[in-house]
């Protein structure tokens, strides 16, 4: 290579070199910025998962160290008290304020805990409303009219609905509170015949049918086999 051709090329790298640090020059802070947003961005997101972790273990510290009360009414006050950090962490404390007020006796306070705001409004998961009114309605037997409880529980089972089975098990045993034994018997029968129905759930349908002088009907699965 002649000293001409070794000059061209030194000259050539400079000249990219002077061209690479004016791009890197024009350019390079979007880079280095972007590193910085993913780096900040990775810590934001792990500084978030060390709060919601440590606010998850001071709202189970709360709970347990009220439920870890000897007395029933002392245990009510201390859940009442707790510090609580989140809107489900509220739904858990109304259920097991609702559970405390039926160990002390005071199955109607339970129903109207299940029953606050807070525990059943549109804030909350739709199968924690349910399941509250559910049981509401399951403890208020003797405060809450019966024809409320059918219009609450028919809400509760229509088809589709994630607690309809149990729903219509407490609409058939209403049937029976109210003397109407063929329509509990109609109730029950159609329990037993539903496909999503357990196993528990048909067998107590089957024995609240007996004991209403009626005859459990079989299964379709158990005729197609006969």
């Amino acid at each position: 290579m002649s000293n001409t051709d070794s000059f061209i090329d030194e000259v050539s790298e400079e000249v990219r070199r002077d061209q690479l640090y004016r791009v890197f020059r024009k350019y390079g802070w979007i880079a280095i910025a972007a590193v910085i947003l993913i780096v900040g961005g990775a810590s934001v997101n792990e500084y978030r998962k060390a709060q919601a972790t440590a606010a998850a273990q001071a709202t189970g510290d709360a709970l347990l160290n009220a439920l870890n009360v000897d007395e029933a009414h002392d245990r009510i006050t201390a859940l009442e008290g707790a510090e609580l950090q989140s809107d489900e962490a509220e739904v858990v404390r109304q259920f097991l304020l609702g559970a405390e007020q039926v160990v002390a006796g005071n199955a109607d306070a339970a129903a109207e805990v299940l029953l606050k705001d807070g525990t059943v409004t549109g804030e909350t998961a739709p199968i924690y409303r349910e399941l509250a009114e559910l049981k509401a309605v399951m403890l208020g037997a003797d405060s809450i009219p019966a024809d409320e409880r059918r219009t609450r529980l028919e809400t509760l089972a229509q088809p589709g609905a994630p607690l309809a089975l149990l729903a219509a098990e407490q609409l058939a045993l209403l049937e029976v509170e109210t003397g109407n034994a063929d329509a509990a018997i109609d109730r029950l029968q159609a329990l037993i015949q539903d496909a999503e129905a357990t196993a528990g759930l048909r067998q107590r349908a089957s024995q609240l049918i007996v004991a209403l002088g009626g005859e459990p009907e079989t299964l379709p699965t158990l005729r197609n086999t006969q």
